[in-house]
Formats: structure tokens, C-alpha cells, sequence
């Protein structure tokens, strides 16, 4: 729990949703699992979050997450069996998905 007169809190929350904590969890069990190594990763990240920069995204933690997923996609195309129309095919079928779901209710695929 974030506590700010906690002198070894953060400055602030690390993640505003929790599909951010979800994206760093995916990352670091795909490097424990060998897919990737933490040194692909580390320049992957940096190479995304150098590429938001200089389309001048602002330094935010939206932009840093957005290039955590954009390190992932990228990666998981270089490093596994995973195609961008995997990927694509997957993004359409969570869109649908998503607008299908009622508000307020989880976010269910189909088998």
C-alpha cells in the first residue's frame, strides 16, 4: 500500500492499471522460461522507450508501459515460434472481445 510519509515509498504509484504490472510479470517470467534473455530485454526496452522519444512522446508512465508492449511484441516475434499475425489475429480477438463485454464485466476471449 502506497504511504506517503513512507521515506522508502516510491514518489508515486508504479502502475496506474493493472495491465501494467501485468506486462512487467509477462517480461520477466518470458526471460525465466529462456525465451528471451534479461540483456535482449534490457536493450529491446531501451530501444522502444529511445524510439517513443524521438516521435517526442512524453516522458510518462503510460509512454514507459506502452514501450514495455511494444519490447514484448517485438521480441516474442525475434525470440519464439509467435508471427505478427499471431499477434494480430490475438489484438482482434481481445477488440472483439472487449466490445462485446458489457461494461463492468471481465474481459473474456473465446475458446
Amino acid at each position: 500500500m502506497f504511504q506517503p510519509d513512507d521515506p522508502l515509498a516510491p514518489p508515486q504509484p508504479v502502475f496506474d492499471e493493472p495491465w501494467q504490472a501485468q506486462a512487467l510479470a509477462l517480461a520477466d517470467s518470458m526471460v525465466k522460461a529462456g525465451h528471451f534473455s534479461a540483456h535482449d530485454w534490457a536493450q529491446t526496452l531501451g530501444a522502444a522507450l529511445r524510439e517513443a522519444e524521438g516521435r517526442g512522446a512524453p516522458d510518462t508512465l503510460e509512454t514507459y508501459y506502452l514501450a514495455v508492449v511494444e519490447a514484448l511484441e517485438a521480441l516474442s516475434q525475434s525470440q519464439t515460434d509467435i508471427t505478427q499475425d499471431d499477434l494480430s489475429a490475438r489484438r482482434a480477438a481481445w477488440e472483439e472481445a472487449y466490445h462485446r463485454t458489457p461494461h463492468g464485466q471481465p474481459v473474456l476471449l473465446k475458446p
